[in-house]
């Protein structure tokens, strides 16, 4: 299982097009939406900048973008190249080669995050303590394993042809209703009412919670903990199906 993330983590490292849409794009994208507002200016009734709230929406969404952008088209690809009907013929557990997709996306999700909180000090002067910069690393890149299972269960639920639509209808509606490219608090209230049960709102809002130095509700800890058990058991149970129809 090491060799496979190994394998994994070097094909996406040598993938230049998904190294600047899963680093560079989040960031870029910061650096314009936060631009547009004062460096004093803050978010209605959370008390942080533009910039700060920002911050944590474009490293989320970066992250996001690294696990389930990379895992579900490179998997349906490899579903249909035959790769993993030869990995079948290993001695690598069907549970081994989940894992190993998950944690090699997750591990290429940091840099993005690292890449973005760099640019956020240092260009916007984004101020927060030590302790609230690790926390913020580590509860974004952990969050990141929802995605990466999401990932997996797509790129077994869909084929080659239809796997990319599919990924990127739910990428953006995760991120536009999850409130990662602007506050939910602007949506119509049914949409803020869905947008609270989603699993990308309770994965920023963990992140909002670290920036505003309160304890992150245990709903929303909830609701990411549940859409983990949810797309994992989901990935886990169409490998299987796909493995009887091999």
């Amino acid at each position: 299982m090491n060799a496979l993330i190994k394998l994994e983590l070097a094909r996406a490292l040598r993938n230049k097009k998904f190294l600047f849409f899963s680093v560079l794009y989040p960031t870029s994208l910061f650096l314009i939406f936060s631009s547009s507002s004062g460096s004093g200016e803050k978010v209605d009734g959370t008390g942080l900048t533009v910039a700060t709230y920002l911050m944590v929406s474009m490293a989320s969404f970066g992250a996001l973008t690294a696990v389930l952008m990379g895992n579900s088209e490179r998997i349906a690809k490899e579903r249909e190249s035959g790769w993993v009907r030869q990995l079948r013929l290993t001695t690598l557990p069907g549970r081994g080669y989940v894992f190993a997709k998950i944690a090699s996306a997750a591990v290429v999700s940091l840099p993005s995050i690292i890449v973005l909180f760099i640019a956020a000090a240092a260009i916007k002067h984004v101020h927060l303590d030590a302790w609230q910069w690790l926390a913020l690393t580590g509860i974004i890149w952990a969050g990141s394993l929802v995605f990466a299972a999401l990932g997996v269960a797509i790129g077994y639920l869909a084929t080659g042809d239809a796997v990319r639509p599919i990924t990127m209808i739910i990428y953006f509606g995760l991120s536009i209703l999850g409130g990662l490219w602007m506050p939910t608090t602007t949506f119509p209230k049914v949409l803020q009412d869905i947008a609270k049960w989603l699993p990308t709102h309770a994965y920023a809002a963990l992140g909002r919670a670290i920036e505003q130095s309160q304890t992150p509700s245990t709903t929303d800890v909830a609701v990411l903990a549940g859409y983990f058990v949810l797309f994992a058991g989901g990935a886990a149970w169409l490998y299987r199906k796909d493995t009887l129809k091999a």
